[in-house]
């Protein structure tokens, strides 16, 4: 190994080291150590909360403790064979507000114990992870070195380079990696499906799209384990390519302002759908876009009965292309007769067949989750661990602003508004993020931010309601006559219904606001985005993507030193026509 070390670079992230190859056979993204440390936050915190709920059903069960027979065999009230997914312990969801269940945990996630007292103690075991698509194996590592209980962790990979890289990297990170990481070279969604509900916690996070990899998944999840998802083909998931869009999540996106957090919407109700094929649907804790791509953290439970509210939590978006105002309309409803609840159809059209604001018509998109896409208690525990163990989070200052903003987001109010976008439609000029808020406050709804974008803002209030405002707003700021075929002068024309009050309200500043903490904070660096897909043959056209200095190095490398081969050459003529063209130059 020692002699073999002049060959590679030691990368260090967290506490975990990896031998990266000269040739970058597998690739190291930088750019992923906060979809890395978020994880690590997240897993934190499930390991806590799985802890507390196993603790809280012992606790219900204290009355009818499990005997033991005279052959030593456990008797439970509880039968701990039922671990199919098919008995469960109700529970009040009030994000969603609304009754679902919670699974018993399965056999692999727990262990009969017998006491000195000669009684049986159900403990849990730790949590079983697999990550899916491992490359060289580094979050899987730091998994291992940085999370306090857990358990077995598989890391998977069809590349046999990447296994090798993966198993040197285990090797190389001591006894603690070794006993728990194992690396194997498999593809991904046949071990998946061999292996049924035996993982806590499934870590998918692919170059591109999951959805080849989602229907193994949710049956590799075990009851009341968590599955995490990452997407990177955004220019898919926000209206790029609908029919793309369509052909793998089963949803039509729409290019609005929102369109970023509509693709998490996307993921979320793709995901739901082919878990309701198995009798299971999801629970989201955490939904994050950051960066270039967005992930998801979603509990897996079994229910027959709970998995009928899937059509209450999704709906169908419709968008005017006049003045961009959005309705929701929800795919099903519910119907409290006696005792019983009767499921039914949507009521719809939410919509006329023209803007009853600009007169323009409607493009439909979707079906969304409408539902919650955070768990308000979850992201709580989770700023609260970040915060009292920042030294751990090599990217400290991005998640905890991240998730600063999400504890800070309306949870049941899907989608956003864009002020800029408003004032764009009428040619007016903007009030400040302060005043507008007021108003929408001192009309008596909620408004908040949104994580997805600096300038959106989440709010509760109709969108007759939010033109009345503008309209208040203009006729304080005049602006010029707009042609009267545009949606602006259509909307300017009409009187407002309601009188707004711009006077400042307590609560138009949120408390990190108010206390000026960062939520959004700059890329560290230059070209800090995906990198180039692992195998794939590395060019000058990748200037932009991975920078001028990386690409120069790689085919220097390639060329054997001959920094003056062909492919130097034309990269250096085509770094010189960067630099004219850079319409940002430094200043010396």
């Amino acid at each position: 190994m020692a002699a073999d070390l002049d060959e590679f670079t030691i990368v260090k992230e967290g506490e975990a080291e990896i031998l990266m190859h000269a040739k970058n056979e597998v690739f190291y993204n930088k750019t992923q150590v906060n979809n890395r440390d978020i994880s690590i936050a997240v897993l934190r915190t499930f390991i806590s909360k799985r802890k507390e709920e196993h603790e809280a059903k012992l606790s219900k069960r204290t009355k009818s403790a499990p005997k033991v027979s005279e052959n030593g065999a456990a008797e439970s009230s509880v039968d701990e064979e039922k671990c199919n997914g098919n008995s469960e312990v109700p529970k009040e969801s009030s994000e969603v507000s609304e009754k679902t269940s919670e699974a018993e945990p399965c056999s692999s996630s727990v262990e009969m114990v017998k006491t000195t007292e000669g009684k049986v103690r159900v403990e849990l075991k730790p949590p079983r992870v697999l990550e899916a698509l491992s490359a060289s194996g580094l979050r899987a590592l730091r998994y291992a070195r940085e999370i306090e209980g857990i358990g077995q962790i598989v890391a998977l990979d069809n590349d046999k380079a990447s296994v090798e890289a993966c198993r040197r990297n285990i090797k190389f990170n001591g006894p603690v990696a070794i006993s728990k990481v194992e690396s194997n070279l498999a593809d991904a969604r046949v071990y998946m499906l061999t292996h049924p509900k035996e993982f806590d916690v499934v870590d998918l996070d692919p170059y591109g799209s999951p959805s080849v990899f989602l229907d193994s998944a949710v049956q590799s999840v075990a009851d009341g384990g968590i599955l995490m998802c990452t997407a990177t083909d955004m220019a898919v998931l926000c209206g790029g390519n609908g029919e793309v869009c369509y052909s793998k999540y089963g949803s039509y996106p729409l290019r609005g302002k929102y369109c970023h957090e509509m693709a998490l919407r996307i993921l979320l109700a793709s995901i739901e759908s082919h878990a309701n094929r198995y009798k299971r649907y999801i629970v989201p804790v955490l939904s994050v876009q950051m960066d270039f791509y967005v992930r998801v953290f979603v509990r897996v439970y079994t229910s027959a009965s709970a998995m009928k509210n899937t059509p209450l939590k999704l709906s169908y978006v419709y968008q005017c292309i006049g003045c961009d105002s959005f309705h929701l309309q929800p795919i099903g409803r519910t119907l409290a007769k006696n005792k019983s609840v009767k499921y039914m159809p949507g009521f719809g059209p939410a919509v006329p067949q023209e803007c009853t604001d600009c007169g323009k018509k409607f493009n439909m998109g979707g079906p969304i989750w409408s539902a919650p896409i955070h768990d308000p208690e979850w992201v709580a525990s989770m700023l609260e661990d970040v915060k009292s163990i920042k030294a751990r989070y090599p990217a400290y200052e991005r998640i905890s602003a991240v998730l600063t903003t999400i504890s800070e987001e309306l949870p049941d109010v899907p989608l956003f508004l864009s002020l800029h976008n408003l004032c764009g439609t009428l040619k007016c000029t903007s009030p400040s993020a302060v005043i507008f808020r007021s108003a929408v406050i001192n009309a008596g709804y909620r408004i908040s931010g949104t994580h997805v974008n600096p300038l959106g803002l989440k709010s509760d209030a109709p969108m007759d309601v939010i033109w009345d405002i503008m309209r208040c707003w203009v006729k304080n700021h005049p602006v010029k006559a707009l042609a009267p075929d545009q949606a602006g002068s259509v909307i300017l024309a009409k009187e407002p219904v309601l009188q707004a009050n711009f006077a400042r309200a307590v609560a138009s500043l949120s408390k990190a606001q108010a206390k000026k903490v960062a939520r959004f904070l700059p890329n560290p660096e230059r070209h800090w985005g995906p990198k180039v897909k692992a195998g794939r043959t590395i060019t000058s056209k990748h200037i932009s993507l991975l920078g001028p200095d990386a690409v120069n190095g790689y085919l220097s490398h390639e060329n054997g030193g001959d920094e003056e081969g062909p492919d130097a050459k034309r990269l250096k003529t085509e770094n010189t026509e960067e630099e004219v063209n850079d319409t940002t130059p430094e200043v010396s």
